[in-house]
């Protein structure tokens, strides 16, 4: 968040000068330092942004792939005359633990062309798959697998001390 605060004051200048950045480093500290005293903020939380960086890329990346496989697909169906397509609605309870990654999954889901999510509440997701091949291991997906790592990466940098007693425990 410093350096965020630091380039945010850098743009909202329009130049940059020593003394700009040295008042800018100054700002940016102070701020930063409010952040941490009063809003809940810490810099273990911004490390932990930072750590999850490399993995919401490759999240990202493998979006896209899955969505260029799914399209490759879906013009197979297309084009194709013998295709016969049998809807489903699958119910499934993903093993994700914060709602934020559950909407990730369900918005995944519903930008994967063939597959549509219709409901999601606090435990279940329900989604519509244009075919029953679809919904083969979809409890089980990638999606599901990327966000459980983004998850696990959370849940050690705010409960180290836990995180090493049950893996001493575990021994």
């Amino acid at each position: 968040m410093f350096v965020l605060l630091f380039l945010l004051w850098v743009v909202f200048n329009g130049k940059l000068t020593l003394e700009i950045v040295l008042f800018g480093l100054a700002f940016s500290a102070v701020v930063f330092w409010f952040m941490t005293a009063f809003m809940d903020y810490s810099i273990k939380k911004e490390l932990t942004f930072y750590r999850l960086i490399p993995l919401g890329i490759k999240y990202l990346l493998v979006l896209i792939w899955e969505i260029i496989k799914a399209n490759a697909v879906m013009l197979k169906i297309v084009v194709s005359d013998q295709y016969e397509l049998t809807p489903v609605v699958v119910k499934f309870v993903p093993e994700l633990k914060s709602e934020l990654a559950k909407v990730v999954l369900a918005n995944s889901i519903t930008l994967t062309p063939g597959t549509y999510t219709v409901g999601i509440n606090e435990r279940e997701l329900q989604v519509h798959c244009l075919d029953e091949d679809f919904s083969v291991e979809i409890e089980s997906s990638v999606f599901v697998k990327q966000l459980q790592r983004m998850e696990s990466l959370v849940e050690a940098a705010k409960n180290p001390k836990e995180k090493r007693k049950k893996a001493e425990d575990g021994k």
